[in-house]
């Protein structure tokens, strides 16, 4: 039986979680998974906190909100101390290292990547750091297959913007590549 996952994508208004989580659902239903995804923000549209929340699992699933999280990714430092306390112990954090300076003792693979970094420089638009953050989620954790996030992502992107955020996506898949081959940036903690 295929596992389930928790998965929780954070950050600050703006940056495009809750477009990312919607993402990240459709392609869990896209492979014949089960799914829910629920979001929140602070009271600013633009720069509070903010997080969407996604549940993909082959079987039924009993509670809207991940309590246990198999996945976090932070793409700011409060939502990495915010939303770091009820990681699973075999969990995978992803943190924005151009952002989050300070990780606090979670349990399993930490994995900081320079996400908002690397969308300006390598793709040419910051805007997209969500989409670079989608690519190495799933290239790292397998929570969905690649098929299944391009084409929901392709469903998603604003017309005129495909190129884009395929290549967003690509530089992510190649980050996380990376990243497991290297091994250097990952923190094992138990």
């Amino acid at each position: 039986m295929a596992q389930s996952w928790e998965v929780r994508l954070s950050g600050s208004g703006g940056q495009g979680l809750i477009l990312a989580g919607i993402i990240l659902a459709e392609a869990g239903i896209l492979d014949g998974q089960n799914v829910v995804q629920t979001q929140s923000y602070g009271p600013a549209a633009r720069g509070g906190a903010s997080k969407a929340e996604v549940i993909i699992s082959p079987g039924d699933i009993d509670y809207p909100k991940v309590l246990a999280c198999d996945v976090l990714l932070a793409l700011n430092q409060e939502s990495c101390i915010k939303y770091s306390g009820d990681l699973k112990n075999n969990s995978v954090t992803i943190v924005d290292s151009s952002l989050v300076k300070h990780i606090p003792p979670v349990a399993g693979k930490i994995y900081p990547l320079p996400i908002t970094k690397t969308a300006r420089e390598e793709v040419g638009r910051e805007l997209v750091a969500n989409v670079v953050a989608l690519g190495a989620l799933v290239g790292l954790t397998g929570v969905v297959s690649r098929e299944a996030i391009t084409n929901a992502l392709m469903a998603r992107v604003p017309r005129g913007t495909e190129e884009l955020n395929a290549k967003a996506l690509e530089v992510g898949f190649k980050m996380a590549a990376e990243a497991r081959n290297s091994q250097k940036n990952v923190q094992q903690v138990s």
